[in-house]
């Protein structure tokens, strides 16, 4: 009774926008113009990972990003199948329609008219300009700054509904700029002056306005969001009138209010044990919905030196004058690969959610190189006849191996949640027989994916203060964004406030060399070959160690219609299409099931 009165005062408030203590902030709006009908429901949202920040270009997390994106939007989103779906965009650009320029430096698109944010201004293509001149300014903090627009050379407005990218050298995949929810589109007019290093100020003290099918009414970061109709919504108002985004808890507790409790509509990224979920699903409250993409759960090997002794120093490049004293050393890394049977993990804590994997880059097929196959079969014996055969022993007889004289003893960081710290469990006890001890540091999700890096920097995976952490990334439709986080000018360091993909903090020329051909090198089987060279390098160099091909999990009430499962984009992607069922034709409802 409790939960329901706390969801009951959430609601009202969601409804009566105003001043909130304890962080909560509150947008007011125009008078709503629209005079559709009212359905008079709530949708409730579980985000076992709250959201910390409602603008995704000042933060790293997916959950971030999946929050907004009820109302911020890209020029175009993607679709269940990886393909463009436009939002903002009138149109997909193209060669055929003179969207795409023949050398491919130039892209143009073309803006629906008639657009508005959700306070009535319209939105222009001069939002669009700002939306990159706001993360590319100096000290932003903008994640986005150096994969995404790394190789834009400007951006124009051509007239208040055409919008020119021109990129520095021809772009095989030009798309990359402004498509998925991570880089939406900002209102010029309500962050004009939130340049550089007070983004995060500004993010953190105003509600971000919107185009999307919902308005953010109220925020508590690491808690709870509020939504109300967007009245200015440029397409068919939604279905619900409000949504409620519960944030916090656990994974598992999201799955029970969905399937168990019956207290919300919708749970995302369920990472649970399989039985358990099952269980739950056959209580006839909701069904389980997985997508495959390119989500792998892995292990990032630190190649810096993270020892608290150094103080501000530690975890930081240095121009790599600051080494990891044994993770650099790869043979270690590869036998620590060897030892792990990646199919006990899959069987025993995904299930039908996950896949053992030997890759980086784990889809769309063409992308996926087979020459780290022998993954799929665990190998104590080799491991340790490779540390043996490279001089990596146990100098004074305690148990543990030793390199250059430092026990081989890692720190080994992680996300709060069951499955994580049950793979941690299963590492543990595989590395202990090839001489490796761990030590398991875990952390609050919503922190570790979106906290402050300078505020909160032994909390958060940008910092990266262990030898070794444990979470699921996925590489995009055309992976060359992805492979961008892996160069030497992508490394998160005190210089760049922290920014940057590039989080084994690893600088190989000949990795930033492949990368050089794949932005050269049009989409067909010569693209696909760079793909599969530039992931074997990161796996057999050590870098990263792949575990888990990751379905996307999620929980959906039975009475909740037009949710599709999509391994490209935010789970949101199209919530101005869902609605909720009539109870009595519930149990005619078709089960989501596994999406490839």
């Amino acid at each position: 009774m409790k939960r329901l009165a706390v969801l009951s005062l959430l609601l009202a408030l969601a409804i009566a926008p105003g001043s909130g203590a304890g962080g909560t902030r509150a947008q007011a709006t125009a008078e709503d113009p629209s005079t559709g009908s009212s359905s008079g429901q709530t949708l409730t949202l579980h985000y076992w990972q709250a959201p910390s920040l409602l603008i995704p270009y000042l933060s790293s997390g997916t959950k971030d990003a999946e929050a907004a994106s009820l109302s911020l939007e890209p020029l175009a989103s993607y679709g269940p199948d990886g393909r463009l779906v436009p939002r903002l965009a009138a149109g997909i650009p193209s060669r055929a329609t003179g969207g795409v320029s023949a050398d491919g430096r130039t892209i143009t698109w073309i803006l629906k008219k008639g657009v508005r944010w959700s306070d009535g201004s319209p939105m222009t293509a001069e939002d669009v300009v700002f939306s990159w001149k706001y993360c590319t300014a100096y000290s932003s903090g903008c994640q986005q700054a150096q994969d995404a627009f790394d190789q834009v050379a400007a951006i124009e407005a051509v007239d208040p509904h055409q919008v020119k990218i021109q990129f520095t050298q021809p772009q095989p995949y030009p798309y990359t700029v402004f498509t998925g929810a991570a880089m939406p589109i900002m209102s010029k007019r309500q962050f004009g002056d939130c340049l550089g290093v007070v983004a995060r100020a500004c993010a953190e003290e105003r509600l971000p306005l919107g185009t999307g099918p919902y308005r953010i009414t109220e925020f508590t970061a690491n808690q709870d969001v509020a939504y109300a109709r967007n009245p200015f919504f440029h397409g068919q108002q939604p279905y619900f009138d409000r949504v409620l985004l519960k944030g916090g808890g656990t994974a598992l507790e999201g799955a029970r209010a969905v399937l168990e409790e019956g207290i919300a509509d919708y749970g995302w990224n369920i990472q649970a044990e399989p039985h358990v979920l099952q269980e739950l699903e056959a209580k006839g409250q909701g069904q389980l919905a997985v997508a495959f993409g390119g989500w792998v759960e892995r292990i990032y090997m630190n190649q810096t030196n993270p020892n608290q002794e150094l103080g501000e120093q530690r975890s930081e490049y240095n121009n790599g004058q600051n080494p990891h004293p044994f993770l650099t050393f790869s043979p270690i890394v590869q036998a620590m690969s060897m030892a792990i049977d990646r199919k006990t993990i899959a069987e025993q804590l995904y299930g039908f959610a996950g896949r053992p994997e030997c890759n980086i880059i784990a889809a769309p097929p063409v992308y996926v190189s087979t020459a780290n196959d022998t993954c799929l079969l665990q190998d104590i014996a080799g491991a340790n006849a490779l540390l043996d055969a490279h001089g990596v022993v146990d100098d004074n007889g305690d148990g543990i191996r030793d390199y250059q004289g430092v026990p081989l003893h890692i720190t080994f960081q992680t996300s709060a949640n069951a499955v994580r710290k049950a793979t941690h469990d299963l590492l543990r006890d595989w590395w202990q027989q090839i001489g490796i001890s761990t030590e398991l540091i875990q952390q609050d999700a919503s922190i570790f994916f979106g906290g402050d890096p300078i505020l909160q920097k032994g909390q958060t995976y940008i910092r990266f203060f262990a030898d070794a952490q444990m979470f699921t990334d996925n590489n995009e439709v055309d992976p060359e964004q992805s492979l961008a986080n892996g160069l030497c000018n992508a490394i998160p360091e005190s210089e760049n406030r922290w920014t940057g993909g590039n989080i084994s903090r690893v600088c190989n020329k000949n990795y930033d060399a492949l990368f050089d051909q794949l932005q050269e090198t049009p989409i067909g089987p010569g693209r696909q070959q760079l793909v599969k060279q530039i992931n074997d390098l990161i796996v057999q160099q050590g870098y990263e160690i792949p575990l888990i091909n990751r379905g996307v999990t999620s929980v959906v009430a039975k009475t909740l219609q037009g949710f599709e499962p999509n391994p490209w984009d935010s789970q949101l992607w199209n919530i101005a299409q869902w609605s909720r069922m009539e109870s009595s034709v519930q149990d005619q409802r078709e089960p989501l099931g596994i999406q490839e």
